[in-house]
């Protein structure tokens, strides 16, 4: 059963992993599966609460020869993803390369695998269902389903990197079935409706 906070400051234990965007009036924590809603006009935002800078997430590596994934620089969202076997991909081949890890990504998070846009630039090689998702139950190897958009065949080396993969913060739903929606300013408006 939801609970309703006066503030999005009200949850503040820095034991349980948050999300809370003040601007908007929305908290949400991944332990209590908490939030609050309130006019973001009322009064002045205030941003106090964000969500946990660092996630701890567990790892097993099928080969501990190879590195494990990495930011590249401070302040990147996605850590790097190399593949664990040598692989070629032909003109419009596409295949699932493996990486060798195994995580346990915390609940009320989840995994997106997202193209490296250097591979695609160069290569034309990017990543078929971007972005993958990987959800926090998930116990098995992360695989990365590549395909080659390039006209030439394109190698990838074993511990070269090949995706990344960025840690997100996730609200889990509750549908309530309705006979009608509420009108909005955008209404059934859908693809093209801003113009081409």
């Amino acid at each position: 059963m939801p609970v309703l906070l006066s503030s999005c400051g009200s949850i503040r234990s820095a034991a349980h992993s948050q999300f809370c965007q003040a601007g908007l009036g929305f908290c949400y924590s991944s332990r209590a599966r908490t939030s609050s809603a309130r006019n973001p006009f009322a009064e002045t935002p205030r941003v106090t609460d964000r969500f946990d800078p660092v996630v701890r997430i567990e790892v097993v590596r099928a080969d501990p020869s190879l590195a494990l994934p990495a930011y590249a620089r401070e302040g990147d969202a996605g850590l790097d993803l190399a593949a664990a076997l040598a692989v070629t991909l032909p003109p419009g081949g596409r295949q699932l390369v493996p990486t060798g890890l195994h995580v346990a990504i915390p609940d009320g998070y989840a995994g997106l695998v997202l193209p490296r846009s250097g591979l695609a630039l160069r290569a034309g090689v990017t990543v078929l269902n971007a972005p993958g998702l990987i959800d926090s139950g998930y116990r098995g190897e992360i695989g990365v389903l590549l395909v080659n958009h390039g006209t030439e065949a394109v190698t990838i080396g074993r511990g070269e990197r090949i995706a990344q993969l960025v840690i997100q913060p996730v609200a889990r739903a509750s549908l309530v079935e309705v006979r009608e929606l509420g009108e909005s300013r955008r209404g059934t408006g859908g693809f093209g409706s801003t113009g081409v």
